[in-house]
């Protein structure tokens, strides 16, 4: 099963697809800083602190799941958009625990009226690292090769996840 799980992922344009253990991911709660004294969507938006999961959380569901799908593309879109449909076939397939994470803001909306409920709960998906997933550790145990970049450079690597029981 996982194996036509990987299969669909590289169809959904991913660049790599490896079935890893959620014990080889690492949380961290400096991660949860970052987002809120890095990133200009911290706050305004229900995918993102302060809204996603925290650390603590994240750890204790990880503990919940047997293997998972760490996903690699160049293009943070891509990224989610696989997650999504992997999380749909893995619950289709009778993995009914299924939950994906994206990289990066959700973008389904223009602007997020956190204020209200999500008007995709069945598409939006909080980012590893809005649920204090230090991707770089995370990537780096399962092989993946990642490195932190400059404005100039343009290899940018994006990483999801989608956890599977």
């Amino acid at each position: 099963m996982f194996n036509s799980l990987i299969s669909k992922a590289l169809e959904f344009k991913a660049e790599d697809t490896l079935i890893i253990s959620p014990k080889t991911i690492i949380t961290a709660e400096w991660v949860r800083l970052k987002c809120q004294y890095g990133c200009p969507k911290y706050s305004k938006c229900l995918t993102c602190p302060p809204y996603s999961p925290h650390p603590e959380q994240t750890k204790s569901m990880l503990l919940g799941y047997d293997k998972a799908l760490l996903i690699h593309s160049k293009e943070c879109k891509v990224i989610q958009n696989v997650v999504r449909n992997i999380e749909e076939e893995a619950f289709k397939a009778g993995f009914y625990k299924a939950f994906a994470m994206g990289a990066g803001p959700c973008e389904l909306c223009e602007e997020c009226d956190v204020n209200k409920p999500c008007v995709h709960p069945y598409l939006a998906r909080p980012s590893m690292e809005a649920c204090g997933i230090d991707v770089y550790a995370s990537v780096r145990n399962n092989g993946f090769f990642i490195e932190t970049v400059s404005e100039n450079q343009r290899k940018v690597n994006y990483f999801g996840l989608v956890l599977i029981e």
